[in-house]
């Protein structure tokens, strides 16, 4: 309980100190002048003043208010290594049981730190922030940190901790731990399709002296080079970039004898592979309709380099004019077809006759492209089943079916076959899931027999139309009608022909998206997804591992034709491999080589500045075979709070008022009675 006095004035300030003025001159004046009843007038006076500036008794009831301490315990994984994590529970059990006994001491505990794919790094201090964001400054005793010191989000000075009270910190590990891990120095993001990237990288022994180490280095799980660098010395690998989008390299060193963990032996580097330019050769023959498709299409797409040339001869014109009289430029077929052939991504004929322009040497040369990984697409019309055919030249060896010399004329739908509705060239197309298909009717389409390869859409009477094949390193793709222009034109609503024929370009230019067969890692926020394309009836159990090397068989299920997939929740940051057996799938959770893994040895020094700032101090559990768990005592006075075998918690006299009682002293009798008794008073002495 607390009294005071508290004054509740009845005039304004200034005519209260001026009435105060007033009395002590009088006072002044009366003791001066030794006048008889100076004392009981001047007491009069002055109680008369007082009951102006109305003073009351106050009386406050106060409830103290226990000081708070909060003991963070690091959960992060690199607390896993070794026995750290038990250390960290035996010495959280004594000091919890310790502080407990401390009186006035509130105590709140929280764990801190767990990897959770969006944080990278240890972040014990948020954890703090956090834990005592409801606690007044004036109240908090202290913090204290159970961590491994490896810690990532230390303040720049202890006056961003928000409170003026010890910081200690007791650190798990040994001091003799020893590690190897894999520094990046150079970690290109981008590669160009078809070159080299070069990636930096340094070994690190820590707690170990100089020496070497062997190296593997591996693109998409494939091992591109294996060699014996020496610790603490940079060294470089170049990468080729063989396909458009993620490269994922992985740098791995050789265990060293001893060491923590094997964790951070590896590095890992995503390389985006990006084409410089896609190069489309286009050669049209016969004028038609849809002549301008496939070249509004190509020239729409920022990436193409579209060649484009027209033959506009038909080959029923006999006039005699010479061939390389017939356009303004000549045709540079030996340029394109032998000496550049093999700078092209893709090769495209539409509605194209033998015309005499092309040699058969150039069919061969064409061939040949394909089976070295070129690619080809016939958009064919009527000259595919006439007697000038493509057919009819060295590409017959690698074109998907033969011309049976009939031509189909008459109204149809495309529609998908039971391939097509899984292949990624035609699975989802818009309007595809109705039956019939939502889109327009074409009116012709090429007969074939011996029809080999995939069929992945077909007309009437189920025969083909849409037929892909791989030869050797590369693809070829045979459309046996010409109209698809009336979906490109809008013909009684049209139909996808952007997203089939971008589709099909791509797949003929081998994107990684459009693979028929693939096994795939989908990284979305804390969710790893494995999925697995495929043309076949079923799928076989994928094998799933997490960065620290556990494993585990994941069930793919369907989920919509051709696709099967699985989802597990990603608990680790760094990189995670998927598995059938037969194709193998990396993804990376998270920053590529996360913070919490490229210092694993456990250090008081990160942590000894900030503690020392604060008068507290960082200091290791166990230093031989005992742990060592400070006595804890509650300091009220003095700026240090650490000794050889002890810590402080800075004890707060901190209390909150309950009640307050208020007696005034001029109002009602009391004050009264002291007025007139002063006036009595004045007038007893005045009457002598």
């Amino acid at each position: 309980m607390n009294l005071g006095v508290a004054f509740s004035p009845l005039l304004p300030a200034y005519l209260l100190w001026a009435a105060f003025a007033a009395i002590a001159l009088i006072a002044v004046l009366l003791l001066v002048a030794r006048s008889r009843g100076a004392v009981v007038r001047i007491s009069a006076l002055a109680l008369l003043a007082l009951a102006l500036a109305n003073p009351s008794f106050t009386r406050e009831d106060r409830d103290p208010v226990p000081s708070v301490a909060a003991v963070i315990v690091d959960k992060s994984p690199s607390q896993d290594f070794g026995d750290r994590n038990a250390q960290a529970r035996q010495a959280l059990a004594i000091l919890s049981e310790r502080l407990k006994r401390i009186p006035g001491l509130e105590l709140r505990v929280a764990e801190a730190g767990q990897a959770d794919g969006d944080n990278d790094g240890t972040r014990l201090f948020s954890a703090l922030a956090a834990t005592l964001a409801d606690v007044p400054p004036d109240r908090v005793a202290g913090a204290i940190m159970i961590t491994d010191g490896r810690v990532h989000d230390v303040p720049a000075d202890a006056a961003a901790l928000g409170f003026a009270a010890p910081l200690h910190a007791l650190i798990t590990g040994h001091p003799d731990e020893i590690d190897r891990r894999v520094v990046l120095t150079l970690a290109p993001r981008f590669g160009i399709v078809g070159q080299s990237q070069t990636v930096g990288f340094r070994i690190e022994d820590h707690g170990a002296g100089t020496g070497s180490a062997e190296v593997t280095v591996r693109r998409d799980g494939e091992v591109v080079e294996r060699r014996t660098v020496p610790t603490g010395t940079d060294a470089s690998v170049k990468i080729p970039i063989p396909h458009a989008g993620p490269n994922i390299v992985e740098i791995e060193a050789a265990p060293l004898a001893g060491e923590l963990t094997q964790v951070n032996n590896r590095a890992v580097v995503s390389i985006d592979g990006v084409r410089d330019k896609l190069r489309v050769l286009l050669v049209s023959g016969e004028p038609h309709a849809g002549e301008r498709t496939w070249r509004n299409l190509l020239k729409s797409d920022a990436a193409v380099d579209l060649v484009h040339f027209t033959i506009l001869r038909p080959p029923e014109k006999q006039d005699g004019t010479p061939i390389n009289e017939l356009s303004l430029i000549a045709f540079p077929t030996r340029e394109l077809f032998q000496q550049k052939i093999s700078e092209f991504q893709l090769i495209i004929f539409d509605r194209y006759a033998r015309q005499g322009v092309l040699p058969l040497l150039y069919f061969d040369n064409i061939a040949a492209y394909v089976r070295n990984g070129g690619a080809v697409l016939i958009a064919a019309g009527p000259d595919y089943a006439s007697p000038t055919s493509i057919w009819r030249t060295p590409l017959d060896v690698i074109l998907p079916a033969e011309p049976s010399g009939e031509i189909t004329e008459k109204p149809f739908q495309p529609t998908l076959t039971d391939l097509g509705k899984r292949h990624p060239v035609t699975r989802g197309l818009e309007g595809s899931q109705f039956d019939p298909p939502h889109w327009s009717e074409w009116y012709r389409v090429v007969d074939t027999r011996r029809t080999r390869g995939t069929t992945i859409m077909q007309g009437p009477d189920n025969k083909p139309l849409l037929v892909l094949s791989h030869e050797e390193k590369g693809r070829v793709a045979l459309l046996l009608s010409d109209h698809i222009w009336l979906w490109a034109r809008g013909y009684e609503g049209g139909g996808p022909h952007i997203d089939l024929l971008r589709r099909l370009s791509h797949w003929l230019m081998k994107q990684p998206e459009l693979d028929e067969e693939a096994l795939r890692l989908r990284v979305r926020g804390r969710t790893l997804t494995v999925e697995r394309q495929t043309m076949a009836d079923g799928v076989s159990p994928v094998t799933l591992t997490s960065p620290t090397g556990a494993s585990r068989t994941l069930e793919l299920k369907p989920e919509e034709p051709g696709l099967w997939t699985a989802s597990v929740e990603a608990k680790e940051l760094g990189l995670w491999r998927a598995t059938d057996g037969k194709l193998t799938a990396l993804a990376n959770v998270g920053p590529a080589n996360p913070r919490e893994f490229q210092d694993v040895t456990s250090t008081t020094e990160v942590l000894r500045k900030i503690a020392a700032a604060t008068g507290g101090d960082a200091r290791r559990l166990q230093n031989g075979s005992a742990l060592e768990v400070p006595r804890v005592l509650p300091v009220r006075t003095g700026s240090t709070f650490q000794g050889d075998d002890w810590i402080g918690l800075k004890m707060r006299d901190v209390s909150v008022v309950r009640g307050i009682g208020v007696l005034p002293v001029f109002s009602g009798l009391i004050g009264l009675l002291l007025l007139i008794g002063s006036l009595a008073a004045t007038w007893a002495r005045e009457g002598r």
